[in-house]
């Protein structure tokens, strides 16, 4: 997972099982989405992005816990993260809303929104692969590839689970996948949770609040998971709008 690699101490030359083993069924799980999109099995294509964001979430950890960080898994990660969080979520898109763009002449405007969202991640993930010696551990520099691969997976899950058609939801789908590909090459800054210690005792009242939490999340799936993600994405221009804003005003007292 790109946002693990921070805390990677990698081992040169050593390949390792079972983390590489995650990462595979992560990256199975997004070759998998592509293969569900071209057969119009979009509900399936949308919950393997997820399973993939999962997978994601759990190879890094493992890693570290059993000290068997390496090099190799650092490199196979990015890659597998490129396909999950790059390929799959703009062809998925397409599949489902952008190419039906041709009805209304605009053919082209549909796989370059698709491009432009892969394009994107490839450079978030170069960037991050290049800066992750430098960069700070609190935030994150542009929304993270996963959470803009959740945002378009999500509205397509939402979209099936209503019973719409991709077409009718062309407009909202374009406008999406460009946004969430700007995000991502973008300099706005993202909290990233890597300061929130789950080792630490927690109270009682913290332990229900998860409780709740899954529990909330159960009753609806994708439309908790898509405005879960939507309002994270939404997060880091808010908190940046904010900043420039308190910047201003204590230059204004400065003078």
């Amino acid at each position: 997972m790109e946002e693990e690699s921070t805390e990677r101490k990698p081992r040169h030359g050593s390949i390792y099982l079972l983390p590489n083993m995650i990462t595979t069924a992560g990256l199975f799980s997004g070759f998998y989405a592509i293969v569900a999109a071209m057969n119009g099995r979009f509900e399936a294509a949308a919950v393997a992005i997820f399973v993939a964001m999962v997978a994601d979430g759990i190879d890094g950890r493992v890693a570290r816990l059993t000290n068997t960080q390496s090099e190799f898994g650092v490199q196979y990660d990015s890659l597998s993260d490129m396909v999950c969080f790059g390929l799959a979520p703009a062809l998925v898109m397409y599949e489902w809303a952008l190419q039906s763009m041709i009805s209304v002449g605009w053919a082209k405007l549909g796989w370059l929104a698709a491009f432009i969202y892969t394009a994107s991640a490839a450079l978030r993930l170069a960037r991050f692969n290049a800066q992750v010696a430098t960069a700070e551990k609190s935030h994150f520099r542009g929304l993270p590839s996963p959470s803009a691969a959740a945002v378009l997976a999500g509205l397509v899950w939402v979209g099936t689970d209503l019973g719409l058609a991709g077409e009718t939801l062309v407009y909202p789908a374009f406008v999406l996948t460009i946004t969430m590909g700007l995000l991502m090459v973008s300099n706005i800054r993202y909290y990233s949770f890597k300061e929130v210690n789950f080792r630490n005792r927690v109270s009682f009242v913290a332990i229900l609040l998860v409780v709740l939490m899954y529990a909330f999340a159960s009753i609806d799936p994708p439309k908790v998971l898509f405005t879960g993600f939507l309002v994270y994405a939404i997060s880091g221009v808010v908190y940046t709008l904010v900043g420039i804003r308190n910047r201003r005003r204590a230059r204004k007292r400065e003078h």
